[in-house]
């Protein structure tokens, strides 16, 4: 009786089994991380005479926060 050797070691063999159930696992999960992008906000024309400041959004709350 012969016996035949694996060139796969067990140790690599569960090894490879974990990598696969892993990125199986990744992969279910994923599509339900990714968030929706949020729409784009028009560009606003640029102003005729220079400047171009705009009191926006983001500004606003820059400045409450700036208070004391």
């Amino acid at each position: 009786m012969s016996s035949k050797t694996s060139s796969v070691s067990r140790r690599s063999l569960f090894s490879g089994a974990a990598t696969v159930g892993a990125v199986a696992a990744v992969t279910a999960v994923l599509p339900a991380v990714v968030k929706p992008t949020a729409p784009v906000a028009a560009a606003l024309p640029k102003p005729t005479r220079g400047g171009g400041y705009t009191l926006s959004e983001h500004v606003q709350q820059y400045y409450k926060t700036t208070r004391v």
